[in-house]
């Protein structure tokens, strides 16, 4: 079922073929990728911010909008069921598409929080008033609810009025053992494990050096066990025996990589995205810093530019082959060829 044969109606030139068609056929992709996806069937999938999700087989370039049932044009999150349906998290909802209609999903309100071993979750980053993620069991879609953070009233009266809702979530994670992380904006990280929703919060990493809320964005657990958490003063060790007996996530800060020497002049470097390449290497993506590679003994950047100005990043995406693939606010898709990202034009 590839992205082709999905849409057998598609748009030509904004001509239909057929009054059942999806998609639109376009001759280039969006210059606002925020997320790129590769699918089982190898077909790359990429979620623009604001003109919808893109699809390419290899040979055709479909656009699906709202006009083919999306909930919003502008993507949070790709995703694919084990059959094979693909879902979107957009700013007004999340869709399916099982390769001949997309559909939305309708959430209901649920403070019943499940870890099945087949569960999607979904969060829609940017979505006002957001206040825990979305578990889907392949039937219905639950809107959960966090539970009040043990800093909510202090953190409050502190006056912080970050641009996304405090406990609006960032990043989604299922670490080795099968638990899932949530990233939130203000309140730092929350861990479910299956028995009970545990935060977390260290200033460190969601107040910036210069003052401003960075959130927590991307949760990573490496092969020793230890987490990777926004930025790269540190790691964390989590004590499992002392959290199970605590109101929250019990860990031990252990020292980070990097120094002004390897990151041109600063302490540490915030990272929005961590991917654990085929050789096990961590790649950390940045806003405007481009992209650092740590194979366990060095560190090395590869910057990312167009006509010599610094791309903004925003996702970093392994695909089928273990081919590293950015995505950006308004320079397109980046794919790695082995020794720097380049942009990507199908």
């Amino acid at each position: 079922m590839s992205c082709r044969g999905q849409s057998s109606g598609s748009y030509i030139n904004n001509q239909p073929k057929s009054e059942t068609s999806l998609g639109v056929i376009v001759n280039h992709l969006s210059d606002s990728l925020w997320y790129v996806y590769q699918d089982k069937k190898n077909n790359y999938w990429f979620g623009s911010n604001g003109e919808g999700v893109f699809c390419y087989d290899g040979k055709t370039i479909l656009n699906y909008t709202i006009k083919d049932g999306l909930c919003n044009d502008s993507i949070r999150q790709i995703q694919e069921d084990e059959y094979g349906n693909m879902y979107f998290s957009t700013l007004s909802g999340i869709n399916k598409f099982d390769g001949k209609t997309i559909t939305s999903l309708t959430p209901i309100k649920s403070d019943d929080w499940k870890l099945e071993k087949d569960d999607m979750w979904f969060c829609m980053l940017g979505k006002r008033g957001e206040h825990g993620p979305y578990r889907y069991d392949g039937k219905n879609l639950y809107n959960l609810q966090f539970p009040k953070h043990y800093l909510h009233d202090e953190i409050y009266a502190q006056g912080i009025n970050p641009f996304f809702s405090p406990y609006e979530i960032y990043c989604i994670y299922k670490d080795r053992k099968g638990a899932m992380w949530f990233g939130t904006s203000v309140f730092g990280a929350c861990r479910f494990d299956g028995k009970s929703v545990k935060w977390m919060y260290d200033r460190d990493l969601t107040i910036a050096p210069n003052g401003g809320t960075f959130g927590i964005r991307s949760i990573f657990e490496d092969q020793e066990g230890k987490f990777w958490l926004c930025n790269t003063l540190q790691r964390f060790s989590f004590d499992e025996e002392k959290t199970e007996e605590s109101d929250r996530l019990v860990y031990e800060k252990l020292s980070g990589i990097g120094d002004e020497k390897t990151f041109d002049g600063d302490k540490l470097v915030y990272y929005s995205h961590i991917v654990e390449d085929d050789h096990g290497a961590i790649w950390l993506t940045t806003w405007d810093q481009g992209v650092y590679k740590y194979d366990g003994k060095n560190i090395t950047c590869y910057k990312v530019q167009d006509q010599s100005k610094d791309v903004n990043l925003i996702s970093m995406h392994k695909d089928n082959t273990g081919v590293l693939w950015l995505g950006t606010p308004s320079n397109g898709a980046y794919r790695f060829n082995g020794s720097s990202f380049e942009r990507y034009n199908p």
